[in-house]
């Protein structure tokens, strides 16, 4: 796989999860921090995030935002001072009184104008090895829709339940973000037939486009990396990790590694397979990715280890050729001396790892 697809698979544990609400009127709810990754689409409407810590940022029909580390907020129908914010009601009691919209097709009779209707959620993440690239996304990641009046990608129709004023288009100037945020809009009906299969694989294509979007917003140089309001626009500095897939280089010697972790790779083979001399990629590699390649591909294998114990049955022997280990031993002890525990004790989960 490639480096975003692989990070990605490194840390997410289950189905994401999905509430569509609708909500009229003065609102305000709060949701809590989470060890996993936010998420929100708004199918109508106005409102705004308020992160704790952050500025707040108002969000438009077909705007997205992702919470890449479950930093805790307020979503509200305007700004809110700290009194307001002290008597925001938690998310689910408010959902409670909001209303599931799962099977409702059609904006209620006592919508007055001010109606807001938005997909939000949560990813599963194991965030014991997470991926520096993960590591890096800013804590809120918002994604405006940017996309003319016009409509010239013709995706209008898809994004909201009843047409008209609702989400076509998608977030921001990327094609494929844009019409996975319409196909969003347009099944979150949980009654269609299939939508128990579609929607959580939306919801995938969902994150890897935000993640995609941010990595090529920030991957050329002097691009603007923090910028609010424009694009992929995140808090803080946009780190080392777009530059190093945007560096043809770098890019080459990583999608080489995640393709293949178990070859036989050296810093000579990986050279060749970027097509540069051997310093030149050192140091290039070195720079961008924080590590040299030969130590990145140590810790990717066992990143990758992990990943595989905890999500398949597969014996340790078959996990250790899967990732470049001539031996179950070898693995083992590569294993204990980089995340402090054994194989089986890790497989058996945290009661286990902790003790021994």
């Amino acid at each position: 796989m490639d480096v975003v697809s692989d990070a990605i698979s490194a840390v997410r544990i289950g189905r994401p999860s999905s509430q569509r609400v609708r909500v009229t009127g003065s609102w305000c709810a709060r949701l809590a921090p989470y060890d996993g990754a936010g998420f929100h689409v708004v199918l109508e409407g106005r409102c705004w995030l308020l992160p704790d810590g952050g500025e707040p940022v108002e969000l438009g029909p077909g705007d997205a935002v992702l919470l890449p580390h479950g930093t805790g907020h307020v979503i509200a129908d305007g700004p809110a001072d700290a009194a307001r914010l002290a008597r925001a009601v938690p998310f689910e009691q408010w959902r409670a009184g909001a209303g599931s919209l799962a099977g409702r097709r059609e904006p209620s009779a006592a919508d007055d104008g001010t109606a807001v209707e938005m997909l939000c959620g949560k990813y599963r993440l194991d965030r014991s090895h997470v991926h520096p690239l993960l590591a890096e996304l800013p804590p809120l990641l918002h994604l405006p829709n940017r996309t003319d009046s016009a409509d010239p990608t013709g995706l209008t129709g898809l994004g909201g339940l009843s047409g008209g004023a609702r989400a076509g288009a998608g977030a921001g100037a990327d094609p494929g973000l844009r019409s996975a945020i319409a196909l969003l809009g347009h099944e979150v009906d949980e009654r269609l037939p299939g939508s128990g299969v579609a929607l959580p694989s939306l919801l995938d294509l969902l994150l890897v486009y935000m993640i995609r979007s941010w990595t090529a917003e920030h991957a050329a140089p002097g691009s603007r990396a923090g910028a609010a309001g424009t694009g992929a626009a995140g808090t803080g500095a946009a780190g080392t990790w777009p530059a190093a897939l945007g560096d043809p280089v770098t890019a080459a010697a990583l999608r080489a590694l995640h393709t293949d972790p178990a070859a036989p790779w050296t810093v000579e083979r990986l050279a060749a397979e970027a097509g540069v001399s051997r310093p030149t990629l050192a140091r290039r590699f070195t720079a961008l990715v924080g590590r040299p390649p030969m130590a990145y591909l140590a810790w990717w294998r066992l990143t990758r280890a992990a990943a595989l114990l905890r999500d398949t049955p597969d014996p340790l022997a078959a996990v250790a050729r899967r990732v470049g280990y001539s031996t179950p031993y070898a693995l083992s002890h590569a294993f204990r001396r980089e995340f402090g525990t054994t194989p089986g004790q890790y497989r058996a989960g945290p009661a286990a790892a902790t003790t021994g």
